[in-house]
């Protein structure tokens, strides 16, 4: 599974990269995900960002 975080949508809210650190951290004012795929131990986490994000900007894919 890799996570992607769509600039054009993201607001900056930083709530991603508060839950689930090792994937999603703030590059200037916008989120990013980490390059590759998620850790299984932070699916979880990483799920829970997605359905927190207030604009939808984040998508896991197989």
């Amino acid at each position: 599974m890799n996570a992607f975080v769509d600039p054009e949508l993201c607001i900056g809210c930083t709530q991603c990269a508060g839950l689930c650190p090792a994937v999603f951290r703030m590059e200037g004012v916008l989120a990013v995900a980490e390059p590759g795929p998620i850790p299984p131990e932070e699916v979880p986490q990483a799920v829970t960002a997605v359905q927190s994000c207030p604009v939808s900007a984040i998508r896991i894919e197989e």
